[in-house]
């Protein structure tokens, strides 16, 4: 499973990034407006940063303008994947903007008929959302495993499974043991996929333990 990263934060980005373990990132105008930067820059910064897909969301919701707002956030860098709304005028957007060669992750996916649509339509990244459907009583969850097995049944389908709006290291989890290609994560999230108290208290006792020795391995 690839792991994106889920914020505008450079700072955050450039950390996260240093441990190897961010195959990408995903920006949205909302998460941009809280750098207080001017979004072009953001992007271009970010892509910089980080060598796999950067996705970089429209703003408009009509078709002719999401197209040129698309092929203008595509010449900022190879690496930006055009961010596009489940819509219709999206879809043909993203139709597009495929047939120019540019990735595009179509968002706000809330039902796998959605994401059969998006798959049509050329899409590179599907983004279900799955907190926000746990957020209303539905079973997130479920619709990943839903899109995962519509799109193993056609090989046709070259879209992957983005999963979006993570809450916690149990989405991630679940998401991967169905088989979805990615999971965008808040910082947060993916800190704390490193944290285990059972870790922490083994590694206190070795620590104290060697620290008997007296020895160090640094030294002579």
């Amino acid at each position: 499973m690839k792991f994106f990263i889920d914020t505008a934060d450079i700072a955050e980005i450039r950390e996260l990034a240093a441990t190897g373990l961010v195959d990408g990132v995903t920006t949205n105008p909302s998460l941009i407006a809280k750098s207080g930067r001017k979004f072009v820059d953001v992007v271009r910064e970010i892509c910089a940063v980080v060598p796999g897909p950067v996705s970089a969301e429209v703003t408009a919701t009509d078709h002719a303008t999401m197209l040129a707002e698309g092929r203008k956030l595509a010449k900022i860098a190879p690496n930006v994947a055009v961010k596009v709304p489940l819509t219709p005028d999206g879809l043909k957007t993203c139709r597009a903007l495929a047939g120019d060669g540019t990735m595009v992750n179509v968002t706000l996916c809330f039902s796998p008929a959605q994401a059969i649509l998006a798959a049509k339509s050329g899409a590179k990244f599907i983004s279900p959302f799955v907190g926000r459907l746990d957020d209303v009583g539905t079973d997130g969850l479920g619709l990943i495993r839903d899109i995962v097995q519509i799109y193993n049944q056609y090989p046709d389908f070259m879209t992957e499974v983005l999963v979006a709006s993570v809450r916690h290291p149990i989405h991630v989890i679940e998401s991967a043991k169905m088989g979805a290609h990615v999971a965008t994560l808040p910082p947060s999230v993916l800190r704390q996929m490193y944290s285990h108290p059972l870790t922490d208290k083994g590694l206190a006792a070795f620590l104290a333990d060697w620290q008997k020795t007296g020895q160090s391995i640094l030294g002579t």
